[in-house]
């Protein structure tokens, strides 16, 4: 055998030996792109989109910006129709995707990721990477002067004290308000049921901005939709309400992928899911914070933190 037959040999060996990278997607080109990456429209999903965005732009890929796409619906019709290559997703979304699992999975942080892993790829051929050992669940967060008043410290304290004839208004998003999963979840588990003039829909799902309203009592807002990795809860004089019953599935967020496009760029696994194992809770509250308390651009954000980390160049 050649010498150049040998070290070709050795090269594709390891490569493929390499933990965490799947063989069934590396290729002899690793080529450049174009890749589209997109992100839902909230705060922490433009911070998690440009943090894809700048790490494969930093590795010589070629990037096309969709980043706040669009809320859910949307974005996820445009990853399974092609539209897009990339975007960050959240695990416990899985039990929305697909009907007839086990609801006890999406509550089990490993269980989630290895369900909508194995579904999604036989259903649409979408990759979900290592995910950051974050839970952004959906939740309720109460005005802090309302939560000591009233006592209201859990979900079961605001069913209490909406039943009572308490005052209940809440800002949330369309698809926090009508998904079943998220609001109606929470009113069928701990009995109660807000009408329409008890809640303040708001397009988009940006927390930033439900919270804000309650924290500003605007049209007489004082609970809001939020998420857990929100940082702006404490700044803005909000808490976050218990679910002592466990209603809501781990939400870990993660890079999920076109397959196609996978196997044409396998680097993307290796580039990516450093990053996002460093993202624990209390770093994206701290990030989240940056950009809806400070004011800062989620890009900037995303840039520091990724140099900082020595994740940039």
């Amino acid at each position: 055998m050649s010498k150049s037959k040998i070290i070709i040999l050795l090269a594709v060996t390891i490569l493929l030996c390499t933990p965490g990278v799947y063989p069934q997607y590396a290729s002899a080109a690793d080529q450049k792109g174009p890749v589209t990456v997109a992100s839902k429209i909230d705060t922490e999903g433009a911070l998690l989109g440009q943090m894809i965005m700048l790490m494969l732009r930093d590795s010589g890929f070629e990037v096309k910006d969709k980043t706040e796409f669009g809320p859910t619906d949307l974005i996820r019709k445009a990853i399974i129709n092609g539209e897009i290559d990339i975007y960050p997703e959240y695990t416990g979304n899985g039990g929305f995707f697909f009907s007839n699992t086990d609801p006890a999975a999406w509550k089990d942080a490993w269980k989630g990721h290895k369900t909508v892993s194995k579904l999604d790829l036989e259903a649409n051929r979408i990759v979900w990477l290592k995910p950051a050992p974050a839970n952004n669940t959906w939740a309720i967060a109460v005005r802090k002067d309302l939560s000591a008043k009233e006592n209201i410290k859990t979900l079961a304290d605001l069913a209490r004290y909406a039943q009572g004839g308490g005052a209940v208004k809440l800002a949330g998003s369309e698809e926090f308000v009508s998904r079943p999963d998220a609001l109606p979840a929470f009113e069928k588990a701990y009995g109660f049921h807000l009408t329409k003039r008890q809640l303040l829909v708001l397009s988009g799902g940006n927390t930033a901005q439900t919270e804000k309203a309650a924290a500003d009592g605007t049209d007489g807002v004082n609970f809001a939709m939020a998420y857990g990795t929100d940082g702006s809860l404490a700044a803005l004089g909000l808490k976050v309400l218990e679910d002592t019953k466990g209603v809501q599935p781990v939400y870990e967020p993660a890079p999920i992928v076109r397959e196609t496009v996978l196997k044409k760029y396998p680097r993307i696994q290796t580039i990516l899911e450093p990053v996002f194992i460093s993202l624990d809770l209390e770093t994206l509250q701290t990030l989240n914070a940056r950009i809806a308390v400070e004011g800062q651009m989620a890009s900037t954000v995303a840039e520091k933190y990724l140099r900082s980390k020595g994740f940039l160049k």
